[in-house]
């Protein structure tokens, strides 16, 4: 079998590390810019985090190299990349057992589109996966035991993906019929895990923190529920699973985002200090626009959203969430 795994940035190298022993042939594909001559000539990225490859899997910058007789097609690129990938993946092709698994967490700015219904759109007979949890990259590296979700409308499909791409002792996957569900926990939890950095660089210490997962997880269940989720899916591994990883680590590049921006330094420079994506700081504008579609409100998502995109000061957000309209706390009815 052949896996491929489109992205070559930091968690496509480390699934294509992770995954090598589950296939025959292995191929990460990426933009010839998003090679570093490292990678091509030695099979090894050093930072942000060192990865090194077997010998056996092929770099490459042509798509239809990639694609060629790959079984399970890992889409790792940024969210902002996805449509335009898809519409190279289109004008090659792909056969009708071919297995494409989105593994970017996120929502399309203009269209406000999850990246499954992205793909779709470009893909309509396309075989569609979706791969969510908590998987900070640093840590499967570190050979630690990490579980996630895989997530399609044909669960045979899920069910394929579970059993090629589990690693005993390593990488354990569950399925899930629920895809909005998957989709949405794993792309609007990275937007509280800025408000998260933000609060612990502030040092408003553990209370707030607390108080800012289980607020900013209830944006996520009104918002979720909205587009038709399945409750019982935010409370798994790719929402309240993925939001505790990733509110609760330095390894998170959201948090970093929101930990710096509570230092007061601004967004740009805090980008190109990271050197790489964080998918919140986009999410978060999306997330925003997302809310006022449905009528939703969302103070802890709009609070991180002025502090990226406006000079608001750290102080400035702090008061205006905490002086808010007092109200009750939400109750759902989930039966």
């Amino acid at each position: 079998m052949k896996l491929t795994v489109l992205g070559a940035g930091c968690w496509g190298l480390t699934l294509a590390w992770l995954l090598t022993d589950n296939f025959n042939e292995v191929c990460v594909w990426g933009r010839e810019q998003d090679l570093s001559e490292e990678l091509k000539t030695q099979k090894k990225c050093s930072k942000p985090l060192c990865v090194q490859l077997k010998e056996k899997v092929q770099i490459t910058s042509d798509l239809k190299i990639a694609l060629k007789n790959a079984d399970i097609i890992l889409l790792v690129v940024a969210t902002s990349g996805i449509r335009s990938v898809c519409k190279q993946i289109a004008q090659i092709g792909l056969n009708e057992n071919q297995i494409l698994v989105n593994l970017s967490k996120g929502l399309e700015l203009d269209s406000l589109l999850r990246m499954s219904e992205v793909i779709e759109q470009e893909l309509p007979k396309a075989n569609i996966a979706v791969l969510s949890g908590p998987t900070l990259a640093k840590e499967v590296l570190a050979g630690m035991p990490t579980l996630a979700s895989v997530a399609s409308k044909d669960i045979e499909i899920a069910k394929k993906v579970q059993n090629i791409c589990s690693v005993p002792n390593k990488f354990r996957l569950y399925t899930n019929p629920d895809v909005i569900g998957v989709e949405l926990g794993g792309s609007l939890k990275n937007v509280i895990a800025i408000a998260s950095g933000f609060a612990d660089a502030m040092g408003l210490g553990d209370n707030l923190r607390g108080a800012l997962l289980t607020r900013g997880m209830a944006e996520i269940v009104r918002i979720s529920l909205a587009l038709g989720a399945n409750p019982s899916t935010l409370y798994g591994l790719s929402g309240m699973g993925d939001l505790i990883a990733t509110c609760s680590s330095p390894m998170s590049r959201n948090f970093t985002v929101g930990s710096m921006l509570g230092k007061g330094k601004k967004i740009n420079d805090i980008l190109n200090e990271l050197g790489s994506v964080a998918e919140g700081v986009k999410t978060s504008k999306a997330v925003c626009a997302l809310a006022k579609k449905l009528n939703i409100d969302a103070p802890v998502s709009n609070a991180i959203y002025e502090a990226v995109y406006t000079d608001i000061t750290p102080a400035q957000i702090v008061e205006k969430l905490m002086t808010r309209k007092l109200k009750e706390e939400d109750s759902y009815n989930f039966q």
